[in-house]
């Protein structure tokens, strides 16, 4: 809830239906409570983990946040590509934007067709004129994380 906040998001999940499993966060339905044991790996929808305190959101819990009212930049199909390779965002490349728009901020970086490529930090106040050769929105974690993690 608290991560959920950060991206100017309302988030109303059933709390008897989250499960903390040594730090990892899942959603399970009413059915699936019913039958799973503790010892699961994965059940349900994965949320997030936190590690040493800090709370690391999914990407299933980030597609979930951008359905609904929530801080989002909306970037061209360029940036989309840049965005997942790791890089960050320059104000040139938004082509929308939703919710706050403050330096600082937490916001959802969504490609051209609405789907969430991961989060970012608003670096300088989206609302001013800036230089479109500047960095508007810090990457944070994106979809190509996992990937590069691989190599």
């Amino acid at each position: 809830m608290k991560f959920a906040l950060q991206v100017g998001a309302q988030l109303a999940l059933n709390a008897d239906f989250v499960v903390n499993k040594a730090g990892r966060y899942f959603l399970l339905n009413e059915a699936l409570c019913k039958v799973a044991r503790q010892d699961f790996y994965y059940a349900g929808t994965y949320l997030g983990k936190v590690k040493n305190g800090k709370f690391f959101p999914s990407f299933n819990l980030l597609a979930m946040l951008a359905k609904g009212d929530a801080n989002k930049v909306i970037i061209d199909g360029q940036a989309a590509w840049l965005f997942i390779c790791g890089r960050d965002i320059f104000r040139r490349s938004i082509i929308a934007m939703y919710g706050s728009r403050k330096k600082g901020a937490h916001t959802l970086v969504l490609n051209e067709f609405g789907e969430c490529l991961g989060f970012g930090k608003i670096v300088c106040s989206l609302d001013e004129k800036v230089r479109g050769d500047e960095v508007a929105v810090k990457n944070i974690l994106d979809v190509g994380d996992f990937l590069r993690r691989e190599i």
